[in-house]
């Protein structure tokens, strides 16, 4: 043995220091770890071939090895750290040789390459990867930033710590709509910091708050980081589920977990909402409470400036906070006394089949003392009773074709429960409600008679729909009848919005949340999954960005805001009519009509997203997105094979086996995840959040992937721990992206002072989430997928 170490410990070291010394070589890290993992082979052949690699493994032959599977220990639980004494046998680190390593290697990488890059099942989760940085990039350059930080500026600057509060709230929202850490830090380092330091800021706080405001990113969604670990957290998990139920004797993970053994990015998204919004509640609280202990070190400020029309403490709590409250509490409380609720009318034509049992009875007892000890006794006992009751009854009973006059009787039924107002129009009122009572709130001044005309029109509409409208009404019979209504409101929505747009805080803020919410939106509320939704975002960046460069140039932007309007008149089509008409029999003129207004509003809509793109050719914005955008995702993929490559070769000479066997070899489940934390958090130091993913995730999921914790909980926890490694000096990527644009008189040691508190923040948010996981499975619960 050299050095007194395992001829594998000697590989993983070469490995490490091969890894470690192309990242700092200067070459391109997507390649430097192609090429480490090249080298690195290399070195451990040779030295396997003068035979001083030497790996002592468990002599399988001896007697004692024969006795200890005797007692019932099974074969992949037998190890030299839970069992050093058994007898040991010195063999190569590549038992065949090493040409048939590299045999496989070379076999496995276009394999991989193969499932992973270029035609796997994760490739169309991937492509979410190139629209969010597609939508990140353009959002950037339409300098989006520059509005919110004097906005929010202007807003939170009278108060302690006002200027630096301001930084994390737009931190948090930049990562809501672009998620680019690069260049939201670089953006702010622009922007905010020569404006902090000339309003007396210690320049720790400020460098410090950018710099972890800007990693806000990789946590709150649309997460790259959550994507690239949800393709592989979904495989690591499904995969680990499987072995361990069968390793408990169970047939598959369905039978021993009760449920399927799948983890979705959408589902993570929704994981690392309140997570990420946690963490950025305790940078702005610690730089209030910075700001409450030093004054002088971060005083209030006051900046001039702004549009809008002043109004009082008493007008802006009731039209920013009473009515909008008294809105939406309304239709709540009129939801839970079914006065609104669904119009929906449609009926199975086939009975309901009978409920199973809530979990698998019929396993053998291995599985089913597995069971127990997962569940408890009182959820076997109740799945036995279940069973028990369905057997009684003849089996589960199975769904059978309805006559019809039981689907006559099952739709009466679902008419007369159905409530007077139907969920779909009551949405689009409390959304015109609560334009209108924000245009009021920002000029109460002004003439209040079309937004009097446009509250009108919504009371209206909900009068049409109790006294005219029924269940079984057709959309376009219900499209004439609110026409004149709708009319009124849009009317009112019109003058409220020219209201709203002559302020600065709603100018500012209302088109890129609108962004959010729609791309957010329909990941969270489970209506598509992140693809499509990144590519809406892409193209309502484009679309945003377009609007911006014409107002910058003088020019109207109206054919970008009718497209918008275009979108929705789609959306609201489509929910409404059965747009499905070719190949059809008997398709009504109303259809035929939706259809052609449908299909118009798309060309509309298509035409204003190609508009959008010549705007933003012609105005030199478009071409270094798409060449920013094409970089950015060859990283992330050149690196993905390169790590594949990295991976095989740990592979290959029993690398990852020895890691795993010695994460098994501990009892508690607890501390192998604190472990595996610990030494993440460390890697974070040396190693960029991708290097992390794709080389070392690979070899610890299948461990902290196997045990009993909730998938979404361990991800979400690894996600934060990565996000640190934008923030730990002296590699941290956030750092050097701060350095790079921070005036001369701000040293290295200010930023590296001024980022410590901000880890230890990091620490104390992976602690809460410890503590309470409840912060992270609580929305994925209250949120169907």
């Amino acid at each position: 043995m050299l050095f007194g170490l395992d001829g594998v410990e000697i590989g993983l070291i070469i490995v490490f220091f091969c890894l470690f010394g192309g990242i700092l070589s200067g070459f391109p890290v997507a390649f430097a770890i192609g090429g480490a993992g090249v080298i690195s082979f290399g070195i451990i052949a040779a030295l396997d071939s003068a035979g001083i690699l030497i790996h002592q493994a468990i002599d399988t032959s001896s007697q004692a090895y024969r006795d200890l599977l005797a007692t019932g220990v099974k074969t992949d639980a037998v190890s030299v750290f839970r069992y050093p004494d058994l007898p040991r046998i010195g063999e190569p680190v590549f038992p065949q040789g090493w040409e048939v390593a590299m045999d496989r290697n070379i076999s496995f990488i276009v394999n991989r390459m193969n499932e992973r890059v270029l035609a796997g099942a994760s490739i169309e989760t991937l492509l979410a990867v190139l629209m969010f940085v597609l939508m990140g990039i353009t959002l950037e350059r339409s300098k989006i930033a520059n509005d919110l930080l004097t906005t929010m500026a202007r807003v939170f600057g009278p108060l302690p710590g006002g200027l630096a509060v301001s930084i994390v709230v737009v931190g948090a929202f930049l990562a809501a709509s672009t998620g680019i850490v690069g260049a939201t830090v670089v953006t702010m380092g622009l922007l905010a910091l020569p404006t902090m330091l000339r309003n007396n800021y210690s320049p720790e706080l400020a460098t410090g708050v950018i710099a972890a405001s800007g990693t806000l990113g990789q946590i709150i969604p649309p997460s790259i980081v959550i994507v690239l670990l949800g393709t592989l957290a979904g495989d690591l998990y499904s995969t680990a589920q499987e072995t361990r139920a069968q390793e408990f004797g169970c047939s598959d993970a369905l039978t021993y977990l009760g449920e399927p053994a799948v983890v979705s990015v959408g589902t993570l998204f929704q994981a690392a909402l309140l997570p990420g919004i946690m963490l950025a509640l305790l940078y702005a609280l610690y730089a209030f409470g910075y700001a409450m202990l030093n004054p002088s070190k971060a005083p209030a400020v006051v900046l001039e400036g702004g549009t809008g029309e002043p109004i009082t403490r008493g007008e802006g709590l009731t039209w920013f906070l009473g009515v909008p409250v008294a809105i939406i509490a309304g239709a709540m409380l009129l939801g839970q006394v079914n006065l609104i609720g669904s119009q929906n009318v449609n009926v199975s034509a086939f009975s309901d089949a009978g409920q199973t049992a809530s979990l698998r009875t019929n396993v053998g007892e291995d599985c089913k003392a597995a069971m127990i000890d997962l569940h408890g006794q009182e959820a076997w006992d109740t799945a036995v009773a279940e069973q028990e009751a369905i057997d009684e009854a003849g089996g589960v009973a199975e769904a059978t074709k309805l006559t019809e006059e039981e689907l006559e009787a099952a739709r009466i039924a679902k008419i007369e429960a159905a409530a007077p107002i139907g969920t779909g129009l009551t949405v689009l009122m409390v959304m015109a409600g609560l334009v209108l009572a924000v245009g009021r709130g920002v000029s109460p001044s002004a003439d209040p008679k079309p937004l009097i005309i446009g509250a009108i029109g919504v009371l209206l509409i909900a009068l049409v729909d109790v006294v005219a409208i029924a269940p079984t009404t057709s959309p376009g019979v219900t499209v004439l009848l609110i026409a004149l209504p709708t009319l009124l409101v849009l009317y009112g929505c019109k003058a409220a919005a020219a209201r709203c747009a002559k302020n600065d805080l709603i100018r500012v803020v209302f088109p890129p949340l609108v962004l959010i919410v729609a791309v957010l939106g329909s990941i969270l509320g489970g209506i598509t999954n992140p693809t499509p939704a990144a590519a809406l975002g892409a193209g309502g960046a484009i679309m945003l960005a377009a609007y911006r460069k014409l107002q910058d140039q003088g020019k109207s932007g109206k054919i970008i805001i009718w497209a918008t309007f275009a979108v929705a008149i789609c959306i609201l089509v489509g929910v409404n009519f059965d747009l499905r008409i070719n190949g059809q029999e008997g398709v009504s003129a109303e259809t035929v009509i939706a259809f052609g207004v449908a299909y118009g509003a798309y060309i509309f809509a298509l035409f204003g997203l190609i508009y959008g793109c010549w705007v933003l050719f012609k105005g030199g914005v478009l071409t270094p997105v798409v060449r920013e955008t094409a970089k950015v995702t060859s990283m992330v993929f050149t690196i993905l094979i390169g790590s594949q490559l990295l991976n095989l070769v740990v592979i290959s000479f029993g690398g990852e086996h020895y890691i795993q066997q010695f994460l098994k070899s501990f009892d508690s489940e607890l501390k192998v995840f604190l472990i595996v934390m610990v030494v993440l958090f460390i890697l974070g130091f040396v190693l960029d959040f991708l290097e992390i993913i794709y080389i070392v995730i690979p070899i610890v999921g299948p461990v902290i992937y196997g045990g009993s914790f909730d998938p979404k909980w361990v991800t979400i926890m690894v996600a934060v721990n990565l996000q640190t490694s934008f923030l730990t000096p002296p590699f941290g990527f956030a750092l050097f992206y701060l350095r790079g644009v921070a005036p001369k008189e701000v040293t290295t040691g200010h930023i590296y002072r001024g980022i410590l508190p901000f880890v230890l923040i990091q620490v104390v948010g992976l602690g809460i989430l410890w503590t309470f996981p409840s912060i992270v499975t609580i929305v994925p619960a209250l949120i169907p997928n």
